[in-house]
């Protein structure tokens, strides 16, 4: 009987706490707060904490690489960027959301040095620099397509439908 139990209520656990991770997202609002712990050292452009409470809809954006909508691959880093924003753009808007309803951001790039401040540039001008996404990015060899040179994914908190 105990063991029955136990099957039971791993579950329920588990549906209660992605339920309280779920919420409704714009900068600094009830269901989300972004914070920057006092005993960690302040980031430049990204939040370290961003805690969501509250039903709402959670949504997962694949990774998205620098091609305009009819598969063009941008020219250059600072093409591929922007070509990259727009898309990640486009996904959340077509879920009816905004680039603020984005939490968190994993980019991956093939040359870190280089491309990182080109990258913070212009990743500022799509999201809220007031309240910016928990953020991850990491240096790779190589993308899955020739040529790509960097590949950013997105988690993001919307109100239920």
């Amino acid at each position: 009987m105990r063991r029955n139990l136990v099957l039971i209520r791993l579950p329920m656990l588990a549906l209660g706490t992605t339920m309280m991770m779920l919420g409704s997202a714009a900068a600094q609002t009830p269901e989300i707060r972004y914070s920057n712990p006092a005993t960690m050292a302040k980031p430049t452009g990204y939040t370290h904490v961003v805690e969501v409470n509250g039903p709402g809809r959670t949504i997962y954006i694949a990774g998205q690489l620098g091609y305009d909508r009819a598969g063009k691959q941008g020219a250059d880093f600072r093409e591929q960027a922007t070509l990259v924003y727009e898309n990640l753009k486009a996904a959340i808007e077509s879920v009816g959301g905004k680039m603020e309803n984005i939490v968190k951001l994993n980019a991956f790039l093939t040359d870190i040095r280089a491309q990182l401040p080109i990258y913070r540039e212009v990743r500022d001008k799509f999201v809220n620099v007031a309240a910016p996404p928990a953020s991850t990015t990491l240096e790779v060899p190589k993308l899955a397509r020739e040529g790509a040179l960097l590949e950013v994914e997105a988690i993001a908190v919307l109100p239920a439908r």
